[in-house]
């Protein structure tokens, strides 16, 4: 990503990373489309599981981010000894995240479960879905750091294509796992857990063997798993914010769903509806997203900060307008696309007036997922983290409570109080706070990243002050760059 045509290498990067991103879905909708067969209350205890889920990809997430941001600036820096141990260490971080989060789930799992609300048959069924799900958390976040270190070295079709056969997979052998087809016994959600469990423990082993044999532009040393205090503080430092960013986005995606609820079946059907809709838009957003960080990260460790801030805005740019097309298309037809999920009247009126409010600012949505990732490829996570505490905390949740209701607002510690604060426009107000949300954001986000505070990168102090070793026999110090020749093994690509 630090020489030639722009647009091309986005493009190569980010196709991959948009199938990858709608391939991770499968997971999901195989699990419900086969738990289907089984009870309403096995899909309700699979479902119940989704949000907690989300919470432990936030936090993988939250890794991942800040190992692209470490791996492609010292590729960019032509330093890729030093992004091989970067890889290592997320290696041994995932493994000590993911193996606390999993013994502190399984040791809560029923104090979980009845804090979410599950009760009777459904807490059955969630509970042997989640105590597989527990097992699997290790593979999950193994997963993600293989593939945000490929990622960062600008590998992203290698990790779509292990997506693609253990997603397949995990479609193929659910019904066997729930249904008790052939040899096996009924399982129901806990078969769709296991079905789950060894999908992605093909996928993660193929990974890290992935990893060891090297060739994809980084590779894992077996050695270099000895704990580094210094890049696993990096790597805490920088990903941190990115899994508070996405636990944050869980709980607003929360929030304005309860926001919906007393507006009827009608308004909630059609929001559902409307967020699917959206989702597309997210995938391919979130993917260009992703190869923005790459090209950011790579171009900062090259010290070419003009061509990084290019790459963002030549991403920016075409992604606003896929997602402007996409968004006219379901002003033009908006009641086709409501129409395809739910044929309800009720439910495609509302969901029309969802659509012609919501989605001609599906650009700007996408152009400030895009600013994010640029910010996060910089390893500026905690700048895309305030970027979407505002979009959701700042400009959505609040816009949405003073237009949809009408409310009485008291003043801590005084007498004071404001009587139906608030238009009450119903739940109109609520579409029209995504919408109101999205244009302050963006504008916040391009200012933002206009100012130019983020072209020092994350490594570049580090890098100038690499500690030097005097090798036996000589008087010349060599600096410890992963280029002196005992460091790097021959297989390692320069």
């Amino acid at each position: 990503m630090t020489t030639g045509a722009i647009a091309p290498k986005l493009l190569t990067l980010a196709w991959p990373l948009v199938l990858g991103n709608l391939l991770q879905t499968v997971y999901n909708i195989a699990d419900i489309f086969w738990v289907g067969r089984v009870s309403s209350e096995a899909v309700a205890g699979v479902s119940l599981m989704f949000p907690l889920s989300w919470m432990f990809v936030s936090t993988a997430m939250g890794l991942t981010a800040a190992t692209i941001a470490l791996v492609s600036q010292y590729v960019g820096a032509d330093n890729r000894r030093r992004a091989d141990r970067v890889v290592a260490q997320t290696i041994l971080l995932a493994i000590a995240v993911s193996t606390a989060l999993a013994v502190l789930g399984w040791v809560f799992r029923h104090d979980l479960l009845s804090l979410m609300g599950a009760q009777d048959q459904v807490f059955v069924e969630a509970l042997d879905y989640i105590e597989i799900i527990f097992l699997a958390l290790p593979l999950t976040f193994l997963f993600f750091a293989f593939r945000s270190s490929l990622q960062g070295a600008g590998d992203t079709k290698t990790a779509m294509w292990l997506v693609f056969v253990s997603a397949g997979m995990n479609v193929v052998i659910d019904p066997f796992f729930i249904l008790g087809w052939g040899p096996l016994p009924e399982m129901g959600t806990r078969g769709a857990g296991w079905a789950t469990f060894i999908s992605r423990a093909f996928a993660t082993a193929v990974g890290i063997g992935i990893l060891l044999r090297g060739g994809f532009g980084v590779k894992l040393h077996v050695r270099d798993l000895a704990p580094d205090t210094t890049i696993l503080a990096k790597l805490v430092g920088v990903g941190y914010p990115a899994t508070i960013d996405g636990w944050a986005r869980s709980f607003a995606a929360v929030a304005m769903a309860a926001f919906v609820t007393p507006f009827g079946t009608a308004a909630i059907a059609a929001y559902g509806i409307g967020v699917r809709l959206m989702s597309v838009s997210w995938s391919v957003a979130g993917a260009v997203g992703q190869a923005a960080a790459t090209g950011v990260g790579q171009n900062l460790g090259s010290k070419t900060p003009d061509r990084a801030a290019r790459v963002t805005w030549i991403a920016t740019a075409a992604t606003m307008g896929i997602l402007f097309a996409a968004g006219a298309l379901c002003v033009l037809f908006p009641e086709f696309m409501i129409g395809v999920f739910d044929d309800n009247p009720d439910t495609i009126s509302e969901g029309v007036t969802f659509l012609y409010v919501v989605a001609p600012f599906w650009a700007l949505f996408g152009g400030t997922m895009v600013i994010q990732g640029a910010f996060r490829g910089a390893g500026q996570t905690k700048v895309a983290m305030s970027m979407s505490f505002l979009a959701r905390w700042v400009f959505r949740i609040p816009v949405a409570i003073f237009l949809a209701f009408s409310v009485t607002v008291a003043v801590p510690m005084t007498d004071i109080v404001f009587q139906d604060v608030g238009l009450d426009v119903g739940v109109v107000g609520i579409w029209s706070a995504f919408s109101i949300g999205a244009f302050l954001t963006f504008l916040v986000a391009a200012f933002w990243f206009r100012l130019g505070r983020w072209t020092e990168g994350v490594i570049e102090d580090e890098h100038r002050e690499a500690p030097v070793e005097t090798p036996e026999g000589s008087d010349q110090p060599v600096p410890d760059d992963g280029h002196d020749g005992r460091d790097v093994d021959p297989d390692v690509d320069d």
